[in-house]
């Protein structure tokens, strides 16, 4: 049938190979069209679960000003962005209810909304998902060489897109030049790259000497299913980049100020000396501490003021171990004893705060001491270890007891060391008595020591927690998903129970899901073929030591 005169016989029969050869490239499209339908679940439950993720930080960043003043003009932008970024959620949500409403044959004005629509296996959604021609008359039209430009089309959605970009550009810029509303340069660099993903933008593709547009590429002539899951995919976009936005703003005044990064729980007591028969009274609070410095950044200084200190006096330095100074001195005399100084502090800009302290104390009968092993504070779920010890007292002579937050002591083997766990949080009290000929009698009132459930755990992918990004090279190692409490110092074992993998691979959204920490072949192939640019999102659920399950998502930029 290459060439030459062709009978009529000849001509029927080419026709119907024609028509036979269309007939089954429309079946496999209908087949191939069902993954869709397992893409779009798993962009709805992407969406969720960073939608409810968003209030809980949005919460927590609004909670966080009565402590933090300085926190509140980054918040007043916070709620900017996400006004604008709700507008074009809803939005794209319109445009959605739209053109579905025509593809099922709905009269115009119909008000279906796009969050309301799931495609599944059966229904009139899903019997029209390979209609390729009525999401394009309605987005595109008819003339591609006039397309619609009005209400809900998708030049309309493009120039949204754009300027919903550029506002967030300018809005970082803004900050960046306003005192007060600052973002450390590597934070400020990283939004931008993110907010990024929000851009229209085109490949460039040229086919038959025609170069599609961001539009072409998106909507013309593809089939409804795979037009709604690049919606949908544009909803989980706006939802990230949200996300982003309310992470570097709510951390951008700690950032920026002096941020300390461990808690000590302290113990300071109201009298310091203690007659036989008066009872011993104590605050017990959550203190900061300071473990990541550098030569220089924190000097404390005995017998200067803050004045001669910045004049560049010295005093006599105090020994500093993990951001603690280390006050050590003899005590062969009793009687009331003082002391006074300074602490130097660099501060992130690189400048200078000086705190002043004075603080007196009497040699005598030494008080009791309890103190838990790690970080000095508990944790539900796991074992805490604890010390107890009373001076003077052989450590077989001592008798603990605890109550509160349902906790369990287990004496170890060590007289004096103990093994806490928890069944809820709240406050614990812990009374240290001494074992005598005259009985078991407390060695000072019961401690306070705060009870607090186990962090969040995130996933682990290829060795680091939630990464934002990773090169394609590092994720095609990935065999496994791990998850744990990022630097949490409880030796804590969480257990992947199942995850959920959505990426985009040779400019398909693949999705797979699978139970356990190892990967199964499609979700492997995901992370080995993810195209460069795009974002792989991991869902997992995570079973934590205290029994709860816990969720976590993430999404990674592949990196060349």
């Amino acid at each position: 049938m290459a060439g030459g005169k062709e009978t009529p016989r000849q001509k029927m029969i080419g026709l119907m190979y024609l028509v036979l050869t269309a007939m089954l490239a429309l079946n496999v499209s209908k087949a191939v069209l069902k993954g869709y339908v397992s893409v779009n679940d798993s962009l709805e439950k992407t969406k969720k679960n960073i939608t409810e993720n968003n209030k809980l930080i949005s919460a927590a960043f609004k909670a966080s000003l009565a402590g933090n003043p300085k926190a509140a003009p980054y918040y007043h932008e916070a709620e900017l962005a996400q006004k604008d970024l709700e507008e074009m959620f809803k939005y794209v949500d319109d445009v959605k209810g739209n053109f579905m409403g025509a593809v099922v044959g709905l009269p115009d004005g119909n008000g279906v909304k796009g969050d309301t629509i799931n495609l599944k296996y059966t229904g009139m959604w899903y019997e029209k998902i390979d209609d390729y021609d009525m999401p394009t008359q309605i987005l595109i039209g008819v003339d591609e060489h006039n397309p619609k430009t009005g209400k809900l089309s998708a030049a309309e959605l493009k120039s949204k897109l754009e300027a919903l970009h550029t506002k967030l550009i300018a809005q970082l810029d803004r900050m960046q030049k306003t005192d007060g509303l600052h973002l450390l340069q590597p934070d400020y660099e990283s939004l931008k790259k993110k907010i990024d993903v929000l851009k229209p933008v085109a490949s460039g593709y040229v086919e038959d000497g025609k170069t599609f547009t961001w539009e072409m590429e998106m909507i013309d002539h593809m089939p409804m299913g795979a037009v709604f899951v690049s919606m949908n995919n544009i909803q989980a976009n706006i939802k990230n980049v949200e996300a982003e936005i309310l992470q570097q703003f709510s951390a951008a005044s700690g950032k920026l100020s002096i941020k300390p990064d461990r808690l000590l729980a302290s113990v300071v007591a109201e009298s310091k000396y203690i007659s036989s028969g008066q009872p011993y009274k104590a605050n017990i609070f959550l203190s900061a501490g300071f473990t990541k410095l550098n030569a220089g950044d924190m000097e404390v200084m005995l017998g200067v003021d803050s004045l001669s200190a910045t004049k560049g006096s010295k005093g006599t330095a105090v020994n500093v171990v993990n951001g603690v100074g280390v006050y050590e001195v003899g005590t062969n005399a009793t009687g009331d004893m003082k002391y006074n100084g300074v602490i130097k502090f660099r501060k992130p800009d690189g400048s200078f705060e000086y705190y002043p302290f004075s603080a007196d104390y009497k040699v005598a009968k030494s008080a009791v001491a309890v103190s838990a092993d790690q970080m000095n504070v508990f944790y539900r779920g796991v074992v805490n270890p604890v010390s107890a010890g009373v001076a003077g007292v052989s450590p077989n002579d001592i008798v603990i007891s605890a109550s509160g937050a349902g906790v369990k002591v287990v004496p170890k083997s060590e007289p004096g060391k103990y093994d806490f766990t928890f069944t809820g949080t709240g406050e614990c009290l812990i009374t240290v008595s001494k074992k005598g000929p005259d009985g078991v009698k407390p060695q000072g009132p019961p401690q306070k020591f705060r009870v607090k459930p186990l962090p969040k755990p995130e996933a682990k992918i290829g060795g680091k927690f939630a990464p934002a990004e990773m090169k394609k090279g590092d994720l095609s190692t990935v065999g496994a998903i791990g998850a744990g409490a990022n630097g949490f110092d409880f030796q804590a074992n969480y257990i992947v129970q199942s995850y959920d993998l959505v990426g985009k691979v040779k400019g398909k959204l693949m999705t797979a899901q699978g139970n356990g920490a190892n990967l199964a072949p499609d979700a492997i192939n995901i992370f080995k073929g993810a195209d460069v640019g795009t974002k792989i999102y991991v869902d997992i659920k995570v079973k934590g030591p205290d029994g709860i399950t816990y969720s976590s998502t993430c999404g990674i930029k592949v990196l060349k």
